[in-house]
């Protein structure tokens, strides 16, 4: 009986790594990690974004993003792709985000337009008079002195080209205090939510976001600006900041990214960006990052990816560094608020 049971032991210990092996195709097959991608447009409605020449970069963003759709479902029928606006209506900051948690997003992809102030000029141009007082009551006194006049005009920023933000959750605390202070002015305005940067709720997303998301937020950025190259724009690189304005990307539990697409202040650029040329040029290139995403991610093949794809790409800081079908796809969903009543 001893001699029976020891061979049964033998048996079941020898079965036993086979099984382990050797498991159904369900069973080793890799859950997908982009099930459900949130596509955003920036601005929209009452908040038109940066201004060109000829153009408001809330019409630029959403022309992009209805392209991108329409490109991203056709090419990868599998995935969810939602809208936080498909028209001209603007959906809040904390909205767009809610919206994409809700949904429960992989990815977050926002899509903007960079501006740059005009460049002040100025020379001397003569003199003039300049009246002044000193003194109060009856020591009160008029002076006058000669000044310098000036003549002042503006040009155009030749700032130009395409940079990707993403949060910089690395920074959040040791920066916490200063961030307030540094917020341009012109940046400042009412339609964007800023959190509370010592509430416990804001470190523990930040926390999160280091711990989770930053580095695949890190990679599709890179891929995103690997592909403007190659595209020939020029590229100022991956970036990253936790300032007003990019709230967005802190607040949605999953990699988010932010594209700057290039500059409407830039003449060229805005002529650019407002053609279907140039819209369909940039929608492509998001296309294709997602697609060397996805396949890294993943695991899976793709015809695209070179050597250089599957290298880990550093970080950039703050500083600057330097396709198409036309199957039918279903229309994009949308916010709640945008449904027709």
């Amino acid at each position: 009986m001893v001699k029976k049971i020891l061979i049964l032991t033998l048996v079941v210990f020898a079965v036993l790594p086979l099984g382990s092996f050797t498991g159904s195709p369900k069973e080793k097959r890799q859950k997908p990690v982009l099930r459900t991608v949130i596509i955003d447009a920036g601005h929209g409605g009452s908040d038109p974004g940066a201004k060109g020449d000829n153009s408001f970069e809330k019409d630029i963003c959403l022309d992009i993003v209805l392209k991108l759709g329409k490109k991203l479902e056709a090419e990868f029928p599998d995935i969810k792709f939602l809208y936080t606006r498909t028209s001209d209506t603007y959906p809040t900051v904390r909205t767009r985000a809610e919206f994409a948690n809700r949904n429960n997003g992989d990815l977050f992809i926002s899509i903007h337009v960079n501006a740059a102030p005009k460049i002040r000029h100025s020379t001397p141009s003569g003199w003039r008079n300049q009246t002044y007082y000193k003194g109060k009551g009856k020591n009160r006194k008029k002076y006058v002195r000669r000044v310098r006049n000036y003549k002042v005009w503006y040009t155009d920023n030749p700032m130009n080209g395409t940079e990707t933000y993403i949060w910089a959750a690395d920074r959040a605390d040791s920066k916490s205090e200063a961030i307030t202070d540094r917020i341009p002015e012109e940046i400042n305005d009412s339609t964007e939510f800023v959190p509370d940067i010592n509430d416990p709720e804001f470190k523990a997303k930040s926390l999160l976001w280091s711990k989770r998301f930053f580095d695949k937020s890190l990679i599709l950025a890179s891929m995103v600006e690997e592909e403007f190259s190659k595209d020939g724009r020029p590229s100022r690189g991956v970036k990253q900041r936790n300032w007003r304005g990019i709230w967005v990307l802190q607040a949605t539990f999953m990699p988010s990214i932010l594209v700057e697409t290039g500059f409407i202040t830039h003449k060229d650029e805005e002529d650019y960006l407002t053609s279907d040329k140039g819209q369909n040029e940039v929608s492509d290139v998001v296309v294709n990052a997602l697609r060397r995403y996805r396949a890294l991610t993943e695991g899976k093949p793709s015809s695209t990816e070179t050597s250089s794809d599957k290298e880990k790409p550093s970080t950039t800081g703050t500083s600057s560094s330097p396709n198409k079908e036309n199957r039918i796809v279903k229309s994009p969903a949308v916010l709640p608020s945008q449904k027709k009543k």
